[in-house]
């Protein structure tokens, strides 16, 4: 903090007052200039070694390390993609963008826009159209009960076409009418070359997707929470027929059991589709999700695209609480100025050869009282950088009021208070 000392003067005390309108004026300019009173402090983090702050206003990284794994080859799918859930980023792609047909991985659809369309606790009866679908089945009855949940574990888990089929009667009306919203949501989801004709994915020349576009259908599954922990199950007991027993419900996925950190999410086979699988595993804080349209060998490739994932990207902590403060001065406060901090952590999923990450420090050069304990008064930007010299966003944490700051009313004016007197 800057004080001007008064010094016992004979004569008049303008140059004492003229000296603090100076160093008022010069305090302002080096605001204005960028310069604080106080040292900006960022700190180091564990996973961040190396963090340095710039007088640019800016705290860089250096980029990350430039070993990658070896190339994957030896897929056996006609398409295959592998991407990173949090950026959508494709990690590894073979005939990615091609139209295929996706047979029961359809499901992950299906759920998806029921999950939007009604409440789990939703009863639906059981009408006679979905009855008797071929293919895979709990064997549903005319006039039976069931809640939308328990349905939703027959379509994830037992793969029952004839649940699907009730599924979509009870949200749209008719098959139909489901696989119109089915459409209007890849179409939200900004799918170009999907197209749904049933809920259960059996055989249609219209019934089409990539795996790229399917890999998105998952990873907007995934984030709801609900459809999570029921693709994930390995189990689930349900009624039969009312009460006259249970359904025993086993999920067909062998990587829930098979590989480390698997959270999903569908089988799928027809004849004409050939073998295929929707997966996705969660380590060290990354999600991966690998699709594989028509693949014979579909249980070794995706053991093999997860693990390459997992050997290039990695989880980083780029900001934890009271990695960045500052002080940030004040206008008519009781306090000249208020200390500005973060108090969110933030990560990201990087590649490990990732470019130079900077953290672009954006905070007014002052702020009005008064100002409460916990306000917003600035934010933290991590950018990563391209060697085309390009940046990305990586996210952003608020930088809050470390107190309170309340506002203070002058009798005199600002003139006043230099001079000591009114202007003529």
């Amino acid at each position: 903090m800057f004080t001007c000392i008064k010094r016992k003067r004979r004569g008049s005390h303008i140059p004492v007052r003229a000296a603090c309108a100076i160093l008022a004026s010069a305090l302002l300019f080096l605001a204005a200039a960028g310069f604080y009173p106080m040292a900006v402090t960022a700190r180091q983090t564990a996973s961040a070694a190396g963090w340095s702050a710039a007088m640019s206003g800016e705290i860089c990284v250096p980029a990350g390390d430039a070993s990658l794994p070896v190339a994957l080859t030896g897929v056996s799918a006609r398409g295959a993609v592998l991407i990173e859930a949090e950026s959508g980023d494709v990690i590894f792609g073979q005939n990615e963008n091609a139209r295929l047909p996706m047979a029961s991985t359809t499901k992950i659809m299906t759920a998806l826009v029921a999950l939007e369309k009604l409440p789990l606790s939703t009863v639906v009866t059981v009408t006679g159209d979905a009855v008797g679908i071929e293919g895979s089945s709990i064997y549903l009855v005319e006039g039976e009960r069931l809640t939308l949940e328990e349905l939703l574990y027959a379509l994830l888990l037992e793969s029952a076409n004839d649940a699907a089929t009730a599924i979509a009667i009870a949200v749209a009306g008719s098959v139909e009418g489901f696989a119109h919203l089915m459409n209007e949501k890849a179409r939200d989801l900004g799918l170009k070359d999907t197209h749904f004709v049933n809920p259960h994915g059996l055989d249609h020349g219209d019934h089409y997707t990539t795996a790229r576009e399917l890999a998105l259908v998952a990873r907007a599954a995934l984030s709801d929470p609900v459809f999570r922990e029921i693709c994930s199950a390995k189990r689930k007991v349900i009624p039969l027929h009312g009460d006259e027993g249970v359904r025993v419900l086993v999920n067909h996925n062998k990587l829930l059991d098979a590989y480390e950190g698997c959270i999903g999410v569908k089988t799928g086979f027809t004849k004409k589709t050939g073998r295929c699988l929707v997966s996705a595993a969660q380590r060290g804080g990354v999600t991966l999700i690998s699709v594989t349209l028509n693949a014979p060998d579909d249980w070794r490739d995706h053991t093999a695209m997860l693990d390459y994932g997992f050997d290039l990207y990695r989880s980083v902590i780029l900001c934890e609480p009271a990695f960045y403060s500052a002080p940030l001065w004040t206008v008519s406060g009781d306090q000249d100025y208020v200390m500005a901090e973060n108090t969110d952590t933030l990560t990201a999923v990087l590649r490990r050869d990732h470019g130079p990450i900077r953290c672009v420090v954006e905070l007014p050069r002052f702020a009005f009282a008064p100002i409460r304990a916990g306000e917003t008064v600035g934010q933290l930007r991590f950018l990563e950088e391209s060697p085309d010299g390009s940046r990305r966003e990586l996210g952003c944490v608020p930088l809050c009021a470390a107190y309170s700051v309340e506002a203070v009313t002058y009798k005199q004016s600002l003139w006043e208070r230099i001079w000591g007197k009114s202007p003529r």
